[in-house]
C-alpha cells in the first residue's frame, strides 16, 4: 500500500524539476542569443522482491513476491541549439549568426581567471580603447583567437564572412567556432557556453549578420502551455497521496476499534 506514496512523491519531485527548468526558460525568452533547455524522466528499475523468513511451505526459503517499480525518478538535461528568430538592430557590431557557431569569447570571473566560452548572443560594443566586447566587457576573440582591437574614430563594416573593414581595410575577422557534437558542450550562466572533455572543434559554414541579434529560440506560448500541463501533473500526484492518507488514517483510527 505505501509503495504509492512515493511512487506519487517520486512523480512530484519530477514535475517541480521541470518547473523549474521551464520557468528558467520563460524568464530567458527574451534574452538574446539563450537556448532552450529541456528534461527527460525514466523509470527506475523493476525490483524483484522476496519473501523472508516464511516458514509456511516447505523447504523454508525465500518465495518471489513479483516485480514493482518505485516511480520515476529525473533523466537527464539538453539544451535545443536550434536557431531563434533575428531581430534588426542598425548597431554595425550587433552580430548574428546563421547556421551553426559560436562566437569565441575571453571571458574573466570574478577572480580574475580568463577563459575562453562560446555565445550566440552578439549585442557587442566598441570600448574607448577599440576593443570589441559583450555589454558585460569580455573580449570577442578573432578566428586566431586573440582580442579583435578597431581604431574608434573610423567607420566599421561587417561582411558575411565576419571579416571587419575600416575604410576598405581588413582590420580583423570574427571568430566563428563549431564543434562536433554538441553534448560536449554545457551551459555557464545564461547565454554562455563551456566545452567539456571531449569536445572537438570543426569547421563552419556559418554567415554572420551585421546589424541583427538573434532571439531566443523559447516559444513563451508552448512554455505555458506545458506549463499547464506540469501544475496538473504535481496536482495529481498530489491527489494520489492525500488519497492514501486519508486510507491510512482510516486504517489506523477506525479500523484498529474493530
Amino acid at each position: 500500500m505505501l509503495k504509492g506514496l512515493y511512487t506519487a512523491y517520486t512523480g512530484m519531485v519530477n514535475e517541480q524539476h521541470r518547473m523549474d527548468v521551464l520557468t528558467n526558460n520563460l524568464a530567458n525568452s527574451l534574452t538574446t542569443g539563450y537556448k532552450k533547455e529541456g528534461t527527460t524522466q525514466q523509470s527506475f528499475d523493476e525490483l524483484l522482491t522476496f519473501k523472508i523468513k516464511d516458514t509456511s511451505e516447505s523447504p523454508n526459503l525465500p518465495k518471489k513476491v513479483g516485480t514493482m517499480s518505485l516511480g520515476v525518478k529525473i533523466g537527464e538535461g539538453y539544451t535545443d541549439f536550434s536557431e531563434g528568430s533575428l531581430r534588426e538592430t542598425g548597431n554595425v557590431y550587433d552580430m548574428a549568426i546563421t547556421g551553426n557557431g559560436f562566437f569565441a569569447i575571453e571571458y574573466t570571473n570574478k577572480a580574475g581567471e580568463t577563459s575562453t566560452k562560446y555565445t550566440r548572443d552578439g549585442s557587442f560594443t566598441l570600448t574607448e580603447e577599440g576593443y570589441l566586447t559583450t555589454k558585460d566587457g569580455d573580449f570577442v576573440l578573432d578566428d586566431a583567437g586573440n582580442q579583435i582591437q578597431l581604431d574608434p574614430l573610423k567607420t566599421s563594416s561587417v561582411s558575411d564572412d565576419g571579416t571587419i573593414w575600416q575604410e576598405g581595410e581588413e582590420v580583423a575577422k570574427v571568430g566563428v567556432v563549431d564543434f562536433e557534437d554538441y553534448n560536449y558542450l554545457e551551459h555557464y550562466g545564461e547565454t554562455f557556453f563551456q566545452t567539456v572533455e571531449g569536445a572537438q572543434e570543426k569547421e563552419t559554414d556559418a554567415r554572420i549578420r551585421s546589424g541583427y541579434l538573434e532571439y531566443s529560440n523559447v516559444k513563451a506560448v508552448r512554455e505555458m502551455v506545458d506549463m499547464i500541463s506540469i501544475s496538473r501533473a504535481y496536482e495529481t500526484n498530489q491527489k494520489v497521496i492525500q488519497t492514501y492518507d486519508t486510507s491510512l488514517e482510516i486504517a489506523v483510527a477506525q479500523l484498529g476499534k474493530v
